[in-house]
């Protein structure tokens, strides 16, 4: 077994690679391919035991499948449609105009991000924006930097909303209702931040469109244009449908994670009934070929990301290890007790700090254990400093790192310094402003 420095030192090198592997992603391997590895290390070296390292793996297993759940409740929802139907309801709702279009990317990205989380805005809704854009004739600029701030800024409302805010509602032991309670005034805070900001740092793009006498021309050559026959006519009859059966289902699973959780039970469950229904349908309706459902079903695995949570519970291990070896003792000396407005600040300030410093999710495992002590609230001044913060570099947040290969494999810049310039206008007014909407919450319900 590895003496403390030892282990420290052997801990803090594996996680420094399996952070720099995940954010450079050689030949776009899977962040697990240095994570399991590494995590493995650590036990045999008994860094930590693997008693230890279970407990840590029990312990993420609820988090782990609800995650899994959302991510296919994500893509069920594409692919019945449902983010091509909001792309032409902001173009037609948009009128040519991008000022606009850019509320409307606005209202949906915050809507995606907290009913189906940050993932689902990110690899879903940020394609279907480029093209929106388009089809109004607007710069694409305000609104996919703005699918990549709200991603972050606009997770904070409920627990589905980022893996983040899964890991703090166990930590905080809240309720579903509670949690979405004291996070609406923070959430709401953070997008009109955001809006404003938007607007003013993008007025020359959003003065630019290509007006409404182009886009109508273009409708109209659409409406124009001779049918090929029954199945192209087929074909765009179920592109234009509306997905009732769908948009039902996902609110009532919805509401089965509010009803799971007050009832104390595990949410995944209402996730795993939202997946079954809706793929379900489309093995029976879309899918009528045995090879068909087979491809369909394959699809949907992958849409867990099997690889991405390896990552994580591999990922917990690792940061367990560093923390049980002298980072625990070196933050206690940093981080405030209690939860006045003050403290909250200082909590929120630093993790937003270590997000930038070594990502979101680290950040959180770290410093969730630290603050728990310190009631609810104190918890979720974490969870504002680990969403907001990674709008203010590329490294804050997994998240960020995908938008940016989205933007450019479609031929749009993502450069660093302007990123980080819009940052640096949104992420203080956001930590601040988010913060004190949180100690107002929690004085007037009692929460601290």
């Amino acid at each position: 077994m590895l003496n403390s420095w030892p282990a420290e030192a052997t801990a803090a090198v594996i996680l420094a690679i399996v952070l720099v592997f995940a954010v450079v992603r050689p030949k776009d391997l899977p962040e697990a391919v240095p994570a399991v590895p590494g995590a493995l290390l650590l036990c045999l070296l008994g860094a930590i035991s693997w008693t230890e390292a279970w407990s840590q793996v029990s312990h993420m297993l609820p988090t782990i499948l609800f995650l899994a759940g959302v991510l296919m409740l994500s893509h069920l929802c594409q692919r019945e449609g449902m983010f091509d139907l909001a792309g032409r309801m902001m173009a037609k709702g948009a009128q040519g105009s991008p000022v606009k279009l850019l509320a409307l990317v606005f209202v949906t990205a915050s809507v995606t991000t907290a009913l189906l989380s940050l993932d689902a805005t990110i690899v879903l809704l940020t394609p279907v924006i480029f093209t929106t854009a388009s089809r109004v004739g607007a710069r694409p600029g305000p609104y996919v930097y703005g699918t990549a701030h709200l991603a972050n800024s606009a997770s904070l409302l409920l627990p589905v909303s980022n893996l983040t805010n899964l890991l703090a509602l166990s930590a905080a032991g809240l309720t579903f209702p509670r949690f979405a309670a004291l996070m609406v005034g923070p959430w709401l805070v953070a997008i009109l931040i955001e809006y404003v900001a938007h607007r003013r740092y993008f007025a020359t793009d959003l003065s630019v469109s290509a007006g409404l006498d182009e886009q109508d021309s273009h409708d109209q050559e659409e409406d124009d244009r001779p049918d090929s026959g029954p199945r192209e006519q087929d074909t765009q009859d179920r592109e234009t449908a509306v997905p009732v059966f769908s948009l039902v289902v996902l609110a009532l699973t919805l509401t089965g994670f509010v009803v799971l959780s007050t009832l104390g039970a595990e949410p995944f469950w209402a996730a795993l009934v939202g997946v079954l229904i809706i793929a379900g349908k489309r093995l029976v309706k879309n899918s009528p070929k045995p090879g068909e459902r087979l491809a369909e079903v394959k699809e949907l695995g992958w849409a867990a990301n099997p690889w991405f949570l390896l990552f994580v519970m591999s990922l917990s291990i690792i940061v367990a290890t560093v923390v049980d070896h002298g980072v625990a003792a070196a933050m206690r000396t940093v981080i405030p007790s209690g939860d006045g407005l003050v403290s909250l600040l200082i909590i929120c300030l630093l993790a937003a700090l270590l997000a930038n410093l070594v990502n979101n999710l680290p950040a959180v495992l770290v410093m969730l254990p630290l603050v728990s002590g310190s009631g609810p609230t104190a918890v979720l001044a974490v969870l504002i400093g680990v969403n907001v913060g990674p709008n203010l570099t590329y490294v804050g947040s997994l998240a960020t790192l995908l938008w940016r290969r989205i933007v450019i494999a479609h031929d749009h810049q993502a450069e660093t310094a302007e990123f980080t310039r819009l940052g640096l206008i949104t992420v203080p007014a956001c930590l601040v402003g988010c913060t004190v909407a949180l100690w107002a919450a929690a004085t007037l319900m009692g929460a601290s």
